[in-house]
C-alpha cells in the first residue's frame, strides 16, 4: 500500500501544529561538552551555534553524568558483562548487578523490594497495568505527568476521578464517590510536578488514603511517581516522601535517568507486589532491562548520594536553587513557591515565552519554554532546572542575562 496519502494527512497535521504555535521546534544536537573548570560549570556545544551553552534544562540534578568515576564503573561492567543483556530478564537478561541495584534501591527507600524497568515511563505503565483491575477506581491529580495519564487510558479502570491540583478536599470527594463502586482504589500522584516544581503533600494524601482504606475490599493503594524528587529533594535526597515525612506510600516509582545521571526506571514496594509485577507487568516482561553497565553506574551514583559527598552536593544544590529563585524575584519576575530545583519563571503569555527563550538561547543559555497544551493557558513559563554542577558564577551569569532582558523589554 502506498504511504503517500498518509504522508499528506500527517503533513497537514504537522503544519496545523506549527500554525497554532504548539509544534515542537527542531531538537538541538549537543556534539561536545567542555568540562567544568575553575568557577565555571560544564559548557555544552550545540550544532549550528558558535557559542558554548550553560544547560539550565537538564534533569541531571546532582550533576553526576559527567563524572569520571561513574564512567569508569560503567566501562568496567561493560567489559565484564558485554554491552547489552541480550534478552528480557525472565529469559536470559538478568545479571547479578541488576539484583544488587534493586536491593540497594529498596534499602535506600526503606521498602521491602525493588524492581528495575527500562525507563520510569515504562515503570509507571507497567505498575498501573498490573495493579488496575476491572474492579479498580483510579484517582489522579489533574496535573499528573503524561505517563500517568496514558497509564490510566491504557488500563481502562472501572472508573477514574481527577481531583483538582493539590486539593485535598477534592481528593476526599473522589474517594467518597468511589465507596461501594469498586473493590480497589489506586490513588496516583506525582511527587514533584515537573512543570512547576511544586510537590504533593504526601503526608496528607497518605493519611486520607488510610482513612478510606477500610471501605474497599482491596483497600486504597497509594502510588507515587517521584522521578523528579528522588536525588533532588529532601535532606538526604530520598525525595518527596522524605520532605513531607509521609509514612503511607505503598508503591514508589523513580528514575535512574535524572538525578542519578544514568538511565532506566524502577519501583520499590512490598515483596508480594514485586513478585506480582514480575508475573504481570507487560513493560517488564516484554522489554529488555537496562544494560549491566548502566546498572553498575546507577549503583555507584546511589552510593555517592548516600555518602557525605552526596550530602554536600545536595546542600550546594539547595543553595544554588535558593540563589537563583531569589535572583529572578529581585529582577521582577514571577515564580512559584517551592524548594525543588525546578524553578518556573511565569511568563503567562505564549509569544513572550518564545521571545524570552530565544533571547536566552542567543546569549548562551538553554532553558525550556512551556506553552499550552503542555501547561494550561495562562501558565506559560520558562522552566529552569538547577544542577549540582552549576556554580555560583553560572547562576550569576544567567541572572545577568535575565536582568538585561528585563531592562530591554520591561
Amino acid at each position: 500500500m502506498s504511504i503517500k496519502r498518509l504522508n499528506q494527512t500527517l503533513g497537514n497535521e504537522i503544519e496545523e501544529l506549527k500554525k497554532v504555535g504548539t509544534a515542537k521546534k527542531p531538537e538541538m544536537v549537543v556534539y561536545d561538552v567542555v568540562q567544568a573548570s575553575g568557577d565555571r560549570g560544564p559548557r555544552f556545544k550545540v550544532k549550528g551555534y558558535d557559542q558554548e551553552f550553560i544547560k539550565m534544562n537538564s534533569n541531571s540534578y546532582l550533576g553526576l553524568s559527567q563524572r569520571d568515576d561513574l564512567k569508569k564503573v560503567e566501562e568496567e561492567a561493560t567489559a565484564k558483562y558485554g554491552l547489552g543483556p541480550g534478552a528480557v530478564r525472565f529469559i536470559s537478561g538478568s545479571y547479578d548487578i541488576h539484583l544488587e541495584l534493586e536491593k540497594g534501591l529498596a534499602e535506600f527507600h526503606g521498602m521491602e523490594a525493588g524492581m528495575l524497568f527500562s525507563s520510569a515511563y515504562m515503570t509507571t505503565l507497567g505498575v498501573m497495568a498490573s495493579l488496575v483491575s476491572t474492579e479498580t477506581t483510579v484517582v489522579s491529580d489533574e496535573l499528573n505527568h503524561n505517563c500517568i495519564i496514558n497509564a490510566m487510558r491504557m488500563t481502562r479502570p472501572k472508573a477514574k476521578h481527577i481531583y483538582k491540583h493539590l486539593d485535598m478536599e477534592d481528593l476526599k470527594n473522589c474517594l467518597e464517590k468511589s465507596k461501594g463502586q469498586c473493590e480497589r482504589v489506586v490513588v496516583v500522584t506525582d511527587g514533584i510536578f515537573s512543570m512547576r516544581g511544586d510537590h504533593a503533600p504526601l503526608d496528607e494524601i497518605s493519611t486520607i488514603c488510610e482513612q478510606y482504606d477500610a471501605f474497599f475490599k482491596d483497600g486504597v493503594v497509594l502510588v507515587v511517581d517521584d522521578s523528579h524528587g528522588v536525588g533532588a529533594f529532601g535532606q538526604n535526597g530520598k525525595g518527596t516522601i522524605e520532605f513531607t515525612k509521609a509514612t503511607g506510600v505503598d508503591v514508589l516509582i523513580g528514575t535512574l535517568g535524572k538525578a542519578f545521571g544514568v538511565n532506566g526506571g524502577y519501583t520499590v514496594t512490598s515483596k508480594t507486589v514485586v513478585e506480582y509485577l514480575h508475573q504481570k507487568a507487560p513493560t517488564y516482561i516484554y522489554s529488555n532491562p537496562i544494560s549491566p553497565g548502566e546498572a553498575a553506574a546507577a549503583r555507584k551514583a546511589l552510593d555517592i548520594l548516600k555518602s557525605e559527598e552526596g550530602k554536600k552536593i545536595l546542600a550546594h544544590l539547595r543553595d544554588m536553587t535558593k540563589k537563583f529563585k531569589q535572583g529572578i524575584v529581585d529582577i521582577g519576575f514571577e515564580t512559584l513557591p517551592g524548594e525543588h530545583p525546578v524553578v518556573p519563571l511565569m511568563v503567562r503569555d505564549t509569544q513572550k515565552t518564545s521571545e524570552l527563550v530565544a533571547f536566552l538561547e542567543k546569549n548562551g543559555i538553554l532553558a525550556t519554554g512551556l506553552n499550552y497544551p503542555v501547561v494550561p493557558k495562562g501558565d506559560e513559563e520558562i522552566r529552569f532546572q538547577i544542577s549540582g554542577e552549576h556554580t555560583s558564577s553560572d547562576i550569576d551569569t544567567v541572572l545577568s542575562i535575565l536582568k538585561e532582558y528585563r531592562k530591554l523589554n520591561g
